[in-house]
């Protein structure tokens, strides 16, 4: 359990604001799929068309290109889908449900917000671990395409799966995959400040 918690552990917090209780939890899954879909298809407008260097250029040596950018959100998908399918594994805990202080809206809200900045966990650096920056976007497009058939075929209860993930408190599979898809728009603005910069390759 220790492991999962640090898995979880990615620091898209560096300040989280108050939760207020939960009054209802939504049941359906429209939402999740809307926000898996809707970032995968902005970071792919975002980066089509692009010339290796465009995608390589870096506005500092402590900045992430745009293709680090891409392989980050991967890596961390990677993560997270690994950890979300280790919960679900485990006996189910609805009676957990009245613990859960963050709204589906509060994550997606606080994880997307670009003013609290902090350091990637070291698993989800990039390193270029693709051969090529077609195959990092590949990679990405794969697998967010694998996870959106999950979401969309399981019958897995992901509302009755509750962890403690650690800047967040109790939260249940569902909003695990609803951070990942907030995480993903998080670094969407990266790369799209990236492409705003004024020595950006043209």
């Amino acid at each position: 359990m220790k492991k999962l918690s640090l898995l979880f552990a990615i620091a898209v917090f560096s300040a989280v604001t108050a939760f207020r209780p939960v009054t209802s939890i939504r049941e359906d899954r429209s939402l999740l799929l809307t926000q898996l879909q809707q970032t995968k298809e902005q970071l792919l407008k975002d980066v089509q068309g692009l010339t290796d260097a465009q995608l390589e250029y870096k506005p500092a040596a402590d900045r992430w290109s745009v293709i680090e950018c891409v392989e980050h959100i991967t890596l961390i998908e990677k993560a997270i889908r690994e950890g979300e399918q280790h919960l679900i594994q485990q006996p189910a805990n609805p009676e957990r449900k009245k613990d859960i202080k963050a709204t589906d809206e509060q994550i997606i809200k606080n994880v997307e917000d670009r003013s609290h900045k902090v350091k990637a966990p070291e698993y989800g650096v990039p390193k270029h671990t693709y051969s090529s920056n077609a195959e990092t976007i590949k990679a990405f497009t794969d697998q967010r395409d694998k996870l959106i058939e999950y979401v969309t075929n399981t019958k897995d209860a992901l509302r009755d799966h509750i962890m403690d993930h650690p800047a967040l408190g109790p939260v249940d599979a569902y909003q695990l995959l609803l951070l990942d898809a907030a995480h993903t728009n998080r670094h969407t603005q990266q790369l799209q400040e990236v492409k705003a910069d004024p020595g950006f390759p043209k």
